[in-house]
């Protein structure tokens, strides 16, 4: 089955003094490496796939922003079984 999801990560501290979003930044990256079709958004990050690898993807994304440094976070994630797309779903607006 395919899904799409939108995750928003929020790290405590958001980041270090010189990257002040480096946390997030890490989970982004985990996203982007995924192999899957994603868009980062103002407030979130979208993704698409195979229900299994995004599931995976969701869970590394928030581990990755322990790993680089957040003493604490907390993910926002809506997931959505749906036969459709990232592209189908926002074209209309673009």
């Amino acid at each position: 089955m395919r899904i799409i999801a939108e995750i928003q990560v929020a790290p405590s501290p958001a980041g270090t003094p010189d990257d002040p979003h480096a946390f997030v930044e890490a989970a982004v990256r985990v996203i982007q490496a995924s192999g899957l079709h994603s868009e980062v958004g103002a407030l979130g990050t979208t993704l698409e796939g195979d229900a299994d690898a995004v599931w995976a993807t969701l869970r590394a994304a928030h581990e990755a922003m322990l790993a680089a440094g957040a003493t604490s976070g907390i993910s926002h994630v809506k997931v959505a079984s749906v036969d459709r797309t990232i592209e189908s779903l926002t074209r209309k607006f673009r």
